[in-house]
């Protein structure tokens, strides 16, 4: 397990490496000058070459990419172009937020994925079966912004229910009764598509399971149905757990249209405002941070993996 260990980290380093010069790199692709959102239309030449040399984007490229890399990875990310804050302050109020976001959005969308998927896998081939496979396939094919408009109208506009927009009252997210309403609808919208995936991953390893000798020769010797559920469990457990990772590495940070519509203050909304302002070092923090919890939540999920299931280990 521990040389598992040294391998996994040994190539986490380079992938992080290549997910810095990636983040980078796309931001210069795109067309147009990151300080037009703080420049008046009249600026002047001198005031233009001093925010450039405030910014070091006066510097060439690779340059300015081992700077960056360099505070990078002293937990500095530079300041907002827009606002004129640190970056960090600004991501890390935004990743709390998609946090709790995801979190109950992985709740919801892991508990029903799981019990839609055994209940399938159990019931295949009857009417159970097919019901849930054709909402797990609708839930995969509707688009999450789509899904999300339709609920503010019916539950915000028409039933007048569920608040619509924000984080709750002040903007900042607490635990209470109050801000728990304006996570309900975000949350479920973005459950939608992992509790589709799940319910089918989890549908196809226990149906799969079930027809196996071994359960065969479990049944045969005498052991109840609790005991076989408990052994398709075992089974079922590091495929699924893979997947459920991977499902909530993209509630992180594929949720950008969903709190746009909902105007979540999380690290999608943050990053589609730091898409249309330009504001370089802001991108560039938001989708570094993203990526980087992206490859460690597949780093943990793997070694998670790895200490339920003995065959990788061997492998």
């Amino acid at each position: 397990m521990f040389y598992y260990l040294l391998k996994r980290l040994a190539l986490v380093i380079p992938i992080a490496l290549s997910v810095t010069i990636v983040c980078f790199s796309l931001v210069y692709i795109a067309p147009g000058d990151p300080l037009s959102a703080i420049l008046p239309s009249d600026a002047s030449i001198e005031l233009i070459d001093k925010l450039k040399k405030d910014y070091g984007l006066d510097k060439p490229i690779p340059v300015q990419y081992a700077i960056w890399l360099g505070r990078a990875v002293q937990g500095d990310l530079g300041t907002s172009i827009a606002t004129g804050r640190p970056v960090n302050a600004e991501l890390g109020r935004a990743i709390f937020n998609t946090l709790i976001l995801a979190l109950f959005g992985s709740l919801i969308g892991f508990s029903l994925g799981l019990a839609f998927g055994t209940i399938a896998g159990y019931r295949q081939g009857t009417w159970i079966d097919k019901s849930v496979t054709a909402l797990a396939v609708a839930g995969v094919s509707v688009p999450h912004y789509w899904l999300g408009m339709v609920m503010v109208i019916v539950f915000s506009v028409y039933f007048n229910m569920l608040p619509a927009m924000g984080a709750g009252p002040g903007g900042d997210w607490i635990w209470d009764a109050e801000h728990l309403k304006y996570v309900v609808l975000p949350a479920i919208t973005i459950s939608v598509i992992p509790t589709a995936i799940v319910t089918r991953t989890v549908r196809a390893l226990v149906a799969d399971i079930l027809g196996r000798e071994f359960v065969i020769a479990l049944r045969a010797k005498g052991l109840t149905d609790r005991g076989v559920f408990w052994h398709v469990v075992k089974n079922a457990a590091p495929t699924s757990l893979a997947v459920m990772g991977v499902q909530l590495g993209y509630l992180m940070g594929g949720s950008i249209l969903v709190e746009t519509v909902f105007s979540w203050p999380g690290s999608g909304f943050l990053l589609n405002t730091a898409i249309f302002q330009r504001d370089i070092p802001l991108l560039q923090g938001t989708i570094l941070a993203l990526a980087l919890f992206f490859v460690s939540l597949n780093l943990i999920v793997d070694l998670v993996q790895t200490a339920l299931d003995p065959r990788i280990r061997r492998a």
